[in-house]
Order: structure tokens, then sequence, then C-alpha cells
């Protein structure tokens, strides 16, 4: 299997902004950052209630 080199990953990048755009794209990053804090902190929570068990 080929692997993806840096030209075609610009490229690929290049075709995602133009599709979605920079202020969509931002707040995807901005939900997909905060579902994996609450995602850690539900892991750590989980730890914490095993130890005290």
């Amino acid at each position: 299997m080929a692997g993806i080199g840096i030209w075609q990953l610009v490229i690929i990048l290049v075709i995602v902004l133009l599709l979605f755009g920079t202020k969509r794209l931002k707040n995807l990053g901005g939900d997909l950052g905060g579902a994996i804090k609450g995602f850690k902190g539900a892991i750590k929570q989980g730890e914490a209630d095993k130890n005290v068990s």
C-alpha cells in the first residue's frame, strides 16, 4: 500500500477548506476538542470511582 505524501495532504487540506470554510472547521475543531476533554474527564472519574470501591 502506497503512503500518502506531503503534496497529497496539502491538496486534501485545500479541498476541505474550500468545501467547509475556515469558520465551520474552527467550530468543528472546538466541538471535537470539547468531546475529547469530556471523554478524558469521564475516564478519570471512572478510575477514581474504581479506586474508592
